[in-house]
């Protein structure tokens, strides 16, 4: 009788266990710390073996970041349903639930990692900021961004990237604190802009008819109001 027996995997099953492997190990060390020893003792296999499916751990920490890509792209997406702030409030939530289980990783990916500079990654963070981009407008049912929404939104997006990496570094500040502050940052920039622009004024109204009294938008002006009081 024979005990034991290892499950062959087929080519493909193999290829996305070993990114499945890499990206957990990426998760908790930054990659630059992460063998391919490491990797292939964790997936149950041989070093050759990883290099037969990987040429080398650039390429297999390029799908790594694919796959990271592509989850944290999907954060962004939520139901066109109910008002604005809140939608973006749990976008936040889910967007801080990723950089919290996947810090290392999460640096990587936005800073490059070993990867610096290198065609795939840059496309693979444009990827990310690009699908947040129209997650956004859609949700502002905006199909034709003014200049000015779409240098809001862009901003936006950055503050929030550069946002989590500072909290990474130490986690100073409460996250549910956080997620709240950059839902009011969206407000803020887009309420400075209507300012100045017509077009981004009446984007604001739109968004503001909808919000109730106790959203996270209302909750910024009942701030500013006491803070100016």
């Amino acid at each position: 009788m024979t005990t034991g027996v290892r499950r062959r995997m087929g080519v493909e099953e193999r290829r996305q266990q070993l990114i499945g492997v890499a990206l957990e190990l990426f998760s908790r060390r930054s990659p630059d710390d992460v063998s391919i020893d490491e990797i292939a003792s964790a997936a149950g296999i041989s070093r050759p073996l990883v290099y037969h499916y990987f040429p080398g751990k650039l390429c297999l920490y390029e799908a790594a970041l694919k796959r990271a890509s592509d989850d944290l792209a999907g954060r962004f997406v939520e139901p066109h349903e109910g008002p604005l702030g809140a939608r973006l409030l749990r976008v936040m939530h889910r967007y801080f639930d990723f950089v919290d289980e996947h810090g290392p990783g999460f640096s990587a990916l936005m800073r490059g990692g070993p990867a610096v500079g290198s065609s795939t990654t840059n496309a693979l963070v444009d990827s990310v900021r690009q699908a947040a981009y129209v997650q956004i407008l859609a949700h502002l049912g905006v199909t034709d961004p003014p200049p000015r929404l779409e240098l809001v939104v862009r901003s936006w997006i950055s503050l929030a990237e550069s946002t989590a990496l500072i909290w990474l570094d130490g986690r100073r500040i409460p996250r549910e604190e956080l997620e709240p502050q950059l839902v009011n940052d969206f407000a803020a920039l887009a309420a400075v802009s209507a300012a100045y622009d017509e077009e981004m004024a009446q984007v604001l109204r739109t968004v503001l008819k909808d919000e109730p009294a106790d959203g996270p938008f209302a909750d910024l002006v009942g701030r500013l109001i006491a803070l100016a009081g």
